[in-house]
């Protein structure tokens, strides 16, 4: 029971503390009702005071908007009145700007004809009739005037023609010319030319490019002609400076290149006067009267100074004409650059043309007198244009002018070759006459002249080689008999050995037309065989055998048999002394020295007596004949010379001693001294002495 009892009690407990919090949620509810009911009554009356609010704002703001509007329009109406305004006032506030031209201050001046300019437009777009326009117009044509003026007097005023030292240094460097600036105009100058030509552009005026053709034109004139005036007063072509020069005609390896090609403006060297002393200086005093105008023949109308000038010039003009085309690509705009750059190039080329173009023609004029040396003028210059032609043409790619060099190669091959070919011809005909023979048989003029001007061609192998191979007829110089594959140097080089062959041909059958002028078979044989040996000499000293041997392999055993033959026939000249030793009744040197030498023995009769002395007479006056007409004979080769002696004793000497040896002890006559004139000492110092004038 107590146990219900406790369970009861605590079931009242429980349903009291329900009862507590069910009374405690119904107080909670009424409350948030009471403040759900206030909440929305505050916002029923917020949004109620909200809608007030808006219906007050919102015209406000709509007239706020339109004021603003008003406003923004006021202010665009007052920045298009100010800069219509501006327009009007433009003249007035440049005019003395413009009248004082841009000297000085280029840019302002640029700022101020853009204003002008924005004037012009404004005007002639919405004003085209108004006087304002007219005014801005002229301010405008009038600025552009100054611009132009600006920009002569700019090139006009820095122009400079470039010192004859400066382009004789840049010619004479190592370095590749292309990267040796020249600072024709200074920076700022060049700066402001730019500026000015791109606003002159912009305003499609071109005149000005004209104007710079015209002054860069004279100023690159004037540094040649500067250049040929240095040259004049310094008397050198050397390019470098007036102590570096040289002699004529022998030059430079016929095997150019890029940079060579600038050097030979400075390298240019010439040696045929020491050639041609060296060459007469194997002769004997006789020889040198004969070749005393060797130099003279030798010598161009064309000076060495003109011909070198020239080359230089041409070296110069391609470096000069490169850094104006560099000076050009900022200045002038490229689409037209070749046509200023063909304005500004011209009158030079046209001079370097008419300089190169006056050497050829004094060249024909001294080749129209017979005087073939003068062709050796022509190719220092060909050889250089030939050089340098490559690098012109790039430079001139895209006018006129690059045809220029082309042309003139072209009139100097033509040239050339024909005098090439007429120097064979001359050598053919070169008259017989007696006045022109040496009494003394030494070495024929022609013979030098000729082997000079070969020594000479030779410097320029390739370049004559590549004139005739572009000339000479085919008759004599086809182009088949050469492999396929075979290189232009190679070809060039067997031409010229035909050439060379030729005129060997035609020297050889002229002397051997000369050599019949002379009365004595021995000094014809002297006469030959002097000048067969110093064409022989000649070829191989200076190199000419290895070109000539290209055609004519067997050249040098052909002239050694020719100079042995003239050797045994000028050893006919001694048949009248040996026919007094050789041969005594019938018996030979070698049978009288084989028989018992007992003269003393046996008793002569007179008959062997006189016998014996008019062999000793006979050999003592033909010796001392042929001693008396061969010490005049000229062999001016030294080694020459003393072989021929050399051979003499060995012909005569032993015949000589066996005879006098034989016959000395016999006792043909009480005065032996009288026949017995010569001892064989005394005979070897007596040809010791032969083709010697002055022992």
């Amino acid at each position: 029971m107590e146990d219900l009892s406790a369970k009861k009690r605590e079931i009242d407990e429980k349903l009291q503390m329900e009862t507590q919090k069910l009374a405690f949620l119904k107080d909670s509810l009424n409350k948030s009702n009471q403040l759900t009911e206030n909440m929305v009554s505050i916002l029923e009356s917020f949004s109620s005071r909200l809608h007030k609010l808006e219906d007050t704002i919102v015209p406000v703001h709509r007239d706020t908007k339109n004021l603003q509007k008003l406003q923004d329009n006021i202010d665009k109406t007052l920045s298009s009145l100010d800069h219509v305004i501006s327009f009007y006032n433009v003249a007035k506030d440049v005019e003395q700007t413009i009248r004082e031209g841009p000297t000085g201050r280029l840019d302002s001046y640029l700022q101020s004809m853009a204003r002008v300019q924005n004037a012009v437009d404004f005007f002639s777009t919405n004003n085209p009739g108004s006087p304002e326009l007219h005014t801005v117009t002229q301010l405008f044509e009038s600025g552009k005037d100054q611009l132009e003026r600006e920009f002569r007097n700019l090139l006009t005023r820095h122009s400079r023609p470039v010192p004859a030292v400066t382009i004789l240094d840049m010619l004479g460097t190592e370095d590749d010319p292309e990267d040796i600036p020249l600072e024709h105009l200074p920076e700022r100058t060049v700066a402001e030319l730019t500026e000015i030509s791109r606003w002159l552009i912009t305003q499609n005026s071109t005149d000005f490019m004209n104007v710079y053709a015209q002054i860069r034109s004279n100023t690159l004139l004037r540094s040649l002609d500067g250049l040929k005036e240095h040259q004049a007063k310094t008397g050198t072509a050397t390019g470098v400076s007036p102590a570096s020069g040289g002699s004529r005609k022998l030059a430079l390896k016929d095997t150019p290149t890029k940079k060579t090609a600038y050097l030979k403006g400075r390298t240019i060297i010439r040696k045929a006067g020491s050639s041609i002393m060296k060459h007469s200086s194997l002769t004997l005093d006789t020889a040198r009267r004969q070749g005393s105008n060797v130099v003279a023949e030798l010598k161009d109308d064309v000076s060495d100074t003109e011909t070198d000038t020239c080359i230089l010039c041409i070296s110069a003009l391609l470096k000069l004409m490169q850094s104006e085309s560099k000076l050009m690509e900022g200045v002038i705009p490229e689409r037209y650059h070749n046509s200023i750059f063909e304005q500004l190039v011209q009158q030079s080329m046209d001079g370097v043309v008419a300089d190169v173009e006056n050497i050829a023609t004094s060249a024909k004029r001294c080749i129209g007198k017979h005087d073939y040396s003068a062709v050796l003028s022509i190719f220092p210059v060909l050889k250089h244009l030939r050089a340098i032609n490559p690098d012109y043409e790039e430079a001139l790619k895209g006018t006129k002018q690059g045809q220029k060099l082309p042309s003139l190669m072209s009139t100097l091959d033509t040239t050339g070759a024909k005098a090439l070919e007429e120097f064979i011809d001359s050598i053919k005909n070169d008259p017989d006459k007696q006045s022109n023979m040496s009494k003394d048989g030494t070495v024929h003029e022609l013979t030098s002249n000729a082997m000079i001007f070969l020594q000479n061609l030779l410097e320029y192998l390739h370049t004559a080689g590549g004139m005739l191979a572009a000339q000479v007829a085919a008759s004599w110089c086809p182009v088949d008999i050469y492999p396929a594959g075979m290189k232009a140097a190679e070809i060039n080089e067997r031409k010229l050995s035909i050439y060379i062959g030729k005129v060997l041909g035609a020297l050889q059958l002229n002397l051997e037309n000369k050599a019949k002028g002379y009365d004595d078979p021995a000094l014809t044989a002297i006469f030959l065989l002097n000048n067969y040996h110093y064409i022989l000499k000649t070829l191989k000293s200076s190199g000419l055998m290895r070109v000539v041997v290209l055609q004519t392999s067997d050249i040098e055993e052909h002239y050694e048999d020719i100079i042995r033959e003239q050797k045994r026939l000028y050893s006919k000249s001694w048949s009248g002394v040996l026919r007094h030793i050789l041969e005594i009744s019938g018996k030979t040197v070698s049978q009288q020295r084989a028989a018992p030498q007992m003269g003393k023995k046996f008793k002569l009769k007179d008959k062997e007596r006189q016998t014996i002395k008019d062999r000793f007479k006979g050999f003592n006056q033909e010796f001392d004949d042929i001693y008396r007409t061969q010490k005049g004979y000229a062999i001016p080769d030294q080694e020459l010379r003393q072989t021929l002696r050399n051979d003499n004793r060995d012909f005569i000497l032993p015949a000589y001693t066996a005879f006098r040896e034989k016959y000395e002890p016999m006792q043909f006559t009480k005065n032996p001294e009288k026949y017995i004139k010569y001892s064989p000492e005394e005979v070897s110092a007596t040809i010791d002495r032969f083709f010697d004038l002055s022992a």
